[in-house]
């Protein structure tokens, strides 16, 4: 897995977070800083009074925890810019403790008490910015709190003295958790980072690829959405060899309406095609079996004797089978709502002997474009494949015209093939992007 280390990097696969989207991270902050907040410790606390008409109270809290702690209420809001607004409104505490009192020097009184605190406001900013191994990685800024009302309800001991000191109390309480709660909201956004650390960014598709999606550059952050800057670059596993091309700037159109929106560039898409070609993975055997039996044409010297006299003469009556491969990397473009992909093939046929052996029969160049549309069917990713052109050149045999029969080869056999395989790496790249930002149920 490489480092974060070039900020200039451009990303090969974009992913906008919508405010809609961002209610996955809401959630997790939420439970972290309520879990926070019942660990406040509210210190011991002691002081002195004096209180119409018995004159100087000395007065102790003790033993004070915190008992249950609620955030009913709370939205995010997006900061251009910097990250994320985290609103908490109605948000309550309650603890219990014991209380002690001494008056007129020698009169003494104690007992317990239980403290509410309801309307407790909490707001911070979360910075989020990317960290050196290209995770995500955030941070509180700004936290104002704001403890609404307290109610303090003693038991034990004389009634009319405690109401006399209630609002003294009442007061610095409120003033002891005020301090204690952003510090603790900041460790709480903090702890996330914990979690972060733990994503994936380098995720194995098969045996033979995995795919980096680390991010390359801090979000893009404005009024409507996030967006994610990740690598989106294929590897073949073990061996991180940079392809002889690098990514170029492209964008995505914003979708406030989704939740999720992900943009993968042609630099993905040729990345894949350069680690499977480079481990010999571009390439189909196509047999007669593959040929619909009610086909004119089949896989033998006898069909191809028609184009190639040759054959029938020199293998009578022999099944044959094809190998396609690619010669060279096959190149990807995209348009709106279409790729194009441009390959270079070698078709070579063999002639199957009695005994199993393979004779060569020729070697055919295929030079071929086709077009790929990938789009939703239900619930799933998927691709279809149309053939645009082909051209070929054929060596050692003299022939008059292979037009209609590879067509057919390559409308009944490559296409569908190529269309299963166009969904399956669709499917792969956005369930492990999806995984990385911890939203695998979307698909």
């Amino acid at each position: 897995m490489s480092l974060l280390n070039n900020l200039l990097i451009n990303p090969g696969v974009k992913v906008e977070l919508t405010e809609k989207g961002l209610e996955y991270g809401r959630q997790l902050a939420i439970a972290s800083i309520q879990q926070k907040l019942k660990s406040i410790k509210v210190p011991d606390m002691s002081g002195k009074e004096r209180i119409s008409p018995i004159g100087k109270v000395q007065y102790s809290l003790t033993n004070m925890h915190i008992v249950n702690a609620g955030l009913p209420k709370s939205a995010v809001d997006l900061v251009p810019g910097t990250g994320v607004r985290l609103s908490i409104t109605n948000a309550f505490i309650t603890m219990n403790g014991r209380w002690r009192v001494k008056y007129l020097r020698i009169i003494k009184d104690s007992g317990s008490f239980d403290l509410s605190v309801n309307g407790l406001s909490i707001s911070t900013s979360i910075a989020i910015s990317s960290d050196e191994t290209g995770r995500p990685m955030v941070s509180s800024v700004n936290c104002a709190a704001n403890v609404g009302e307290v109610t303090i309800k003693f038991h034990g001991g004389a009634s009319w003295l405690y109401n006399l000191f209630r609002k003294y109390i009442e007061k610095a309480l409120r003033g002891a958790m005020e301090k204690q709660i952003c510090p603790l909201v900041t460790d709480a956004v903090s702890d996330l980072n914990i979690r972060l650390k733990t994503l994936n960014v380098l995720a194995k598709v098969d045996e033979y690829a995995e795919i980096e999606y680390s991010m390359v550059s801090s979000p893009t952050i404005s009024n409507s959405a996030i967006v994610l800057n990740l690598k989106g670059e294929f590897y073949n596993i073990g061996k991180h060899q940079e392809p002889p091309f690098s990514a170029t700037t492209f964008s995505m159109q914003s979708q406030t309406n989704n939740m999720l929106s992900v943009g993968i560039s042609a630099f993905t898409a040729n990345s894949a095609a350069f680690v499977y070609n480079a481990a010999g993975m571009l390439s189909l055997y196509i047999t007669d079996d593959m040929i619909p039996k009610s086909s004119l044409f089949h896989l033998n010297t006898k069909s191809f004797s028609v184009f190639i006299p040759q054959l029938e003469k020199q293998f009578p009556n022999m099944t044959m089978k094809l190998l396609v491969k690619t010669v060279k990397n096959p190149v990807i473009t995209f348009e709106p709502d279409n790729a194009t992909i441009q390959a270079l093939c070698s078709v070579t046929a063999y002639a199957i002997q009695p005994n199993a052996t393979l004779s060569p029969l020729f070697v055919l160049n295929l030079e071929s474009s086709v077009s790929a549309r990938v789009f939703v069917s239900g619930m799933k990713l998927a691709g279809e494949i149309t053939l645009n052109d082909f051209k070929y050149h054929l060596f050692d045999l003299q022939v008059k015209s292979l037009d209609n029969i590879f067509q057919m080869v390559l409308k009944v056999v490559i296409l569908p093939k190529l269309n299963g395989e166009v969904s399956l790496f669709s499917f792969l790249t956005l369930h492990l992007l999806l995984s990385s930002i911890g939203k695998q149920e979307c698909f």
